[in-house]
């Protein structure tokens, strides 16, 4: 009888440590535009993207 030969995983990697699970911006639809001026104001800020627009929701929501 022949051994199966134990094929290389595919996909995706997994994530380091640390780094968030969830990414806002790139699963939801905007114009290019759009998304420019997000970046630009992520980066006023200092802040990634994903942070910018996590800390913006969470402000609007605390209101």
């Amino acid at each position: 009888m022949k051994q199966s030969v134990k094929l290389k995983k595919v996909g995706r990697p997994p994530k380091p440590e640390g780094e968030s699970l969830d990414a806002i911006i790139p699963a939801t639809r905007c114009k290019s535009k759009e998304r420019t001026a997000f970046e630009k104001a992520a980066k006023k800020e200092g802040l990634a993207l994903t942070q910018w627009v996590r800390q913006t929701l969470k402000q609007a929501i605390e209101k």
